[in-house]
């Protein structure tokens, strides 16, 4: 078995071993089961068996075959104007842990692949947010006066590689950027050599926190704590569903002739420009939106190329990919003790596009929990908390707009298209007598009927014609045209239809 993104691979997945372990053959016990085989997942349990605890890790598909095998992979602590947000709807102090969370995760990756040997393309790169808008001058500037404030490696610039010029930067030295996907394997070793154990192919069904259980589809696992680190929580303690916002974005691998830019490089203009080295790539990054929007999303991709193409010379494009993350709506992840709970069972998610650093704090703070040391940065990451007065106008607009798509979109379904409609590669909802029905028909002609409701709450998914898969605006589950779960917060498949 191979991705859960077989449609369009990235460069890091496409360019390394599947990653595949054994599925977990019955049930098995441990001091702490991991679920989520990415960077968060790999990190807390590598960090676990050092610390001489006992491990499992599961994951649904193979080793890093989700958010962490589909970003851009740059490990910073400039995450745009985060700082400033920051300071304004929390404090300076909470900036502070912030960035010192990011800088030590840094380290952390530079200390594990120096520890463990793992050869992923590691580099001290600049990371550097810039704007072409001069009405945004003004926000970097100050950006980069906070952040040096701070204490991080922050300086203002407007000279830069790039073809074309900008109003302003702020740029941080002594980033990273790496490869990926070499890097969770390269943990994957290291945690089985350790003792650890990792079941791949194994989907976990059902976490049971006052058992101390993960039921999955192939055995239950127990252990003193459980770590889900799902991307977004697959249970529903805590309602992190309802706190979170998902949104999709794109990347392009392209080849270039000429010069490009060997720092790293993101945009706070909209569309966001993102752009980073890859071996013999360049990735160009950016064109995010909500998930589950019904539109053409190989717009974005064309997007991507056309202005890669306006800045550079391209002489092919060799990957494109789409990767998923989900925001708090406060912009701070939440890490640590799973509200709704009791001390056992902790989380790690909202990572807002920034998972290769935050994963890793994630990681650091998982730990120290865990093994019952103190960490600072809990006060910033803390995942009982709620979120600050000005942010709950976020939470009441994001579940307004799921209430419209439940509501509305039932509403409006299967008026517009029906299952003859079709032609090759595409999809649509249509009315089946009573049942809304995720209609497609494959490039050979076969139509594949599945329930339009989406298994996590019941909202309508939507078509995604650039992934060929069933997306839910609500809480950005996805499906499969077949009906599998690509990404959660579902953990069953779509139910088949007859047509």
């Amino acid at each position: 078995m191979g991705s859960l993104h077989e449609r369009n691979p990235s460069l890091w997945v496409g360019t390394t071993e599947p990653g595949d372990y054994p599925p977990l053959a019955g049930d098995e016990r441990a001091d702490v089961v991991v679920v989520g085989a990415g960077i968060t997942g790999l990190t807390t349990a590598r960090l676990l068996v050092e610390a001489g605890a006992s491990v499992v890790v599961i994951d649904a598909g193979p080793i890093c075959a989700g958010a962490t095998g589909y970003t851009t992979a740059k490990v910073t602590s400039l995450h745009g104007l985060t700082y400033t947000e920051l300071a304004n709807h929390f404090d300076e102090g909470r900036a502070r842990l912030y960035g010192e969370a990011n800088e030590a995760a840094i380290a952390e990756v530079a200390r594990l692949v120096d520890a463990d040997g793992i050869e992923c393309e590691f580099q001290r790169r600049a990371h550097v947010v810039y704007t072409t808008d001069p009405a945004m001058g003004d926000s970097v500037a100050q950006e980069s006066s906070l952040a040096a404030s701070l204490g991080l490696p922050a300086s203002a610039s407007a000279a830069t590689e790039l073809p074309f010029d900008v109003v302003g930067a702020v740029r941080f030295e002594n980033q990273a950027q790496f490869h990926p996907r070499a890097y969770c394997l390269g943990l994957a070793r290291a945690i089985t050599k350790a003792g650890g154990r990792i079941f791949t192919h194994t989907r976990a069904r059902q976490i049971d926190g006052s058992e101390r259980t993960v039921v999955t589809d192939r055995g239950s696992l127990r252990g003193s704590s459980i770590v889900v680190a799902t991307h977004l929580p697959i249970n529903q303690m805590g309602a992190y569903f309802a706190r979170c916002e998902p949104k999709r974005s794109y990347a392009i691998a392209v080849r270039v002739g000429g010069d490009r830019p060997e720092d790293m490089y993101i945009s706070v203009d909209s569309p966001t420009r993102s752009l980073r080295a890859a071996s013999d790539h360049l990735i160009v990054g950016g064109e995010g939106h909500k998930v589950g929007e019904p539109h053409d999303t190989n717009e974005h991709y064309v997007n991507l190329e056309n202005w890669a193409r306006e800045h550079f010379d391209v002489k092919s494009v060799d990957y494109r990919w789409s990767a998923q993350d989900w925001s708090a709506v406060d912009g701070v992840p939440y890490i640590g003790r799973m509200a709704g709970n009791d001390d056992g069972v902790y989380v790690a998610t909202a990572f807002k596009k920034w998972g290769m650093t935050l994963g890793t704090s994630a990681g650091m703070v998982l730990r120290d929990l865990i093994t019952g040391r103190d960490n600072p940065w809990l006060e910033v990451f803390d995942a009982t908390r709620i979120a600050p007065k000005q942010s709950l106008k976020g939470v009441i607009s994001e579940n307004v707009s799921v209430l419209k798509h439940f509501v509305g979109d039932r509403i409006g379904t299967g008026n517009r298209q029906t299952v003859d409609d079709l032609q090759p590669g595409e999809g649509a909802v249509v009315r089946v007598g009573t049942s809304a029905v995720a209609a497609f028909r494959d490039d050979d002609g076969t139509v594949h009927a599945r329930s339009a409701l989406c298994t996590h709450l019941g909202c309508l998914v939507n078509f995604n014609p650039a992934e060929r898969s069933w997306d839910c605006p609500c809480h950005g589950s996805r499906f499969a045209t077949d009906g599998a779960v690509i990404e959660g917060p579902a953990v069953e498949d779509l139910a088949p239809e007859e047509l």
